[in-house]
C-alpha cells in the first residue's frame, strides 16, 4: 500500500533513519592493512555525516566493557584480528551480540582464527563465524568475482549481483560456513586472475549469523585500499552499517 496507507509507519520508519547513531570502530594500527584501514576512516567519515551517525576508534581491546559497548548502537571489527583480546573485552562482546544490544560489521582479518602469537583460538567466535578456522590464504593476491546470493537482503540493495574485486588475498577456511550461516555472497573461485590453486570450493564473502541476537554481518573483503574505489563495494558496505544499525 506504500506510505499513502501506512503514514504512521512511513513516518516512524523516517524518523529512525535520520536518527543519530554512534559508530565504534576497532581498527588495526599497523601491519600490511594499514592502507585499508586508513582510506576506510577517511570514507566512513564521509558517510557519517550523510547518515547522521559518528565513529569513534579504538586500536585496542582495552577500553572494552559492557559499559563501554553500550555507547554504541553499531560495533564495527575494522581488520582486527579475533585474539588477544582482554578478557574483560571478549566476555563484553559475546554478551553485546548474543543479546542484540548493538549491531556488528566484522571485515577481512576477524576471520583470522586460529592458534597466532601464543593466543588459542577464541572458540566463541569461530562458532559464530559459522564454526571455521583459518588454514590458508592467497599471498600473491588475485581478482575474483563476487557472487550475490541473496539479492533481496537489504543488505545487496542497489549491489550488482556480481562485482570484480581487483586486489585480494582471498582467506582458505577448513570448511565453509554455509551450514551454521546465512551466506549473502560467495567469491567464484574459476574467476581468480592470475588463478590459484589456493582454494577451498565452496567460498562464502559475506554472511550473516541469524542465531544471534545482534544484526551482524561479516564481509571478507578488506585488504586493499582500492576497495574504497570499487562503487559495488562501497553500496555493500554502506548497506552493511545501516542495516546492522537498524537504520534499514
Amino acid at each position: 500500500m506504500g506510505c499513502l496507507g501506512n503514514l504512521n509507519i512511513c513516518m516512524a520508519q523516517t524518523d529512525q533513519a535520520s536518527t543519530p547513531f554512534k559508530v565504534l570502530a576497532l581498527a588495526e594500527n599497523g601491519g600490511h592493512h594499514i592502507r585499508y584501514s586508513q582510506a576506510a576512516k577517511i570514507w566512513l567519515t564521509q558517510l557519517a555525516t550523510q547518515h547522521h551517525f559518528s565513529v569513534d576508534y579504538i586500536e585496542n581491546t582495552d577500553k572494552i566493557s559492557e559499559t563501554f559497548l553500550s555507547q554504541y548502537q553499531l560495533f564495527i571489527q575494522l581488520d582486527y584480528v579475533p585474539y588477544g583480546w582482554k578478557p574483560v573485552a571478549s566476555a563484553a562482546f559475546e554478551k553485546y551480540i548474543t543479546s542484540g544490544k548493538g549491531g556488528w560489521i566484522g571485515f577481512h582479518h576477524a576471520t583470522l582464527m586460529g592458534e597466532f602469537d601464543g593466543y588459542p583460538m577464541w572458540q566463541w567466535f569461530s562458532a559464530f563465524m559459522g564454526g571455521i578456522r583459518y588454514v590458508n590464504y592467497i599471498p600473491s593476491f588475485v581478482s575474483g568475482e563476487v557472487i550475490v546470493e541473496q539479492v533481496e537482503h537489504p543488505v545487496m540493495k542497489g549491489v550488482p549481483s556480481t562485482f570484480t574485486v581487483k586486489t585480494e588475498e582471498w582467506y582458505i577456511y577448513d570448511k565453509s560456513p554455509r551450514p551454521k550461516v546465512q551466506v549473502l555472497a560467495r567469491v567464484d573461485e574459476a574467476s581468480y586472475q592470475p588463478d590459484s590453486k589456493i582454494k577451498m570450493g565452496d567460498h562464502p564473502v559475506v554472511w550473516i549469523n541469524p542465531e544471534m541476537k545482534a544484526r551482524n554481518i561479516y564481509i571478507f573483503m578488506g585488504h586493499s585500499p582500492d576497495l574504497f574505489e570499487n562503487e559495488a563495494y562501497k553500496q555493500l558496505v554502506q548497506n552493511a552499517i545501516l542495516w546492522a544499525a537498524g537504520r534499514q
